[in-house]
């Protein structure tokens, strides 16, 4: 992990009581290749890394000079060393995230966020990823997920292979049992509220082809 957060999930672990041997290990090649496959078999790209750098280095390729770019809260992301990208400034994107929280007006902030998932390029996290190809992630509000069925024009999805599960279903369990309890002391502490699994999405096909990308990263990342 490039850039540990104080709320990374190996900071937050040792005062919960979850199963990380169940819900957070790294599998087998065999398993990770075998999950490729069935993502790719679903319209998804999967382009995997070694580790965080060259997940970010990839991200950089990806998203052509003066492209609006959005990204949902995200774990992953800080430990990749996107957010500190973003708000650095030292890129040659239109940080829409920066366009929102620079605006005062609280009606006008909400419109303008409720835009952003129609954003040239929408990053996040992912909370599950079934072998089966299904990928999963929860939000309390729906401010990340609302761009991962239809309205970012690129998704640019970016997890470790510690969220990969046998099946959907494990995937969901996983939210619930592992995801949900490190994001709700994150939320605590951050925010000063409780989380709560609001709205999921499972983003089980594509059909537009190279809309979704998967950078899958090879060692723990995130929640």
């Amino acid at each position: 992990m490039e850039h540990p957060d104080k709320y990374s999930a190996v900071n937050l672990l040792p005062d919960l009581n979850l199963d990380t041997e169940k819900w957070n290990r790294i599998p087998e090649e065999q398993a990770i290749v075998s999950t490729v496959k069935a993502i790719e078999g679903r319209g998804i790209e999967v382009i995997r890394s070694q580790d965080g750098s060259q997940a970010l280095a990839r991200i950089k390729e990806l998203i052509p000079p003066g492209s609006e770019v959005m990204n949902g809260s995200s774990t992953t992301l800080i430990e990749i060393g996107f957010q500190d990208l973003m708000d650095s400034g030292k890129h040659e994107w239109k940080n829409l995230k920066q366009v929102v929280t620079s605006e005062n007006d609280a009606h006008k902030r909400a419109n303008l966020r409720r835009k952003t998932v129609t954003s040239d390029y929408f990053l996040s996290g992912v909370n599950a990823i079934a072998m089966t190809g299904e990928l999963v992630a929860c939000d309390a509000s729906g401010s990340r997920v609302g761009a991962w069925p239809y309205g970012a024009g690129r998704l640019l999805l970016v997890a470790g292979v510690n969220k990969i599960v046998p099946t959907l279903e494990d995937a969901l369990r996983r939210i619930k049992e592992f995801t949900f309890p490190l994001e709700d002391v994150r939320s605590h502490n951050v925010y000063g509220v409780a989380s709560t699994i609001g709205k999921c999405v499972i983003l089980a096909n594509e059909s537009q082809p190279g809309r979704v990308t998967l950078l899958l990263i090879d060692g723990s990342y995130g929640y």
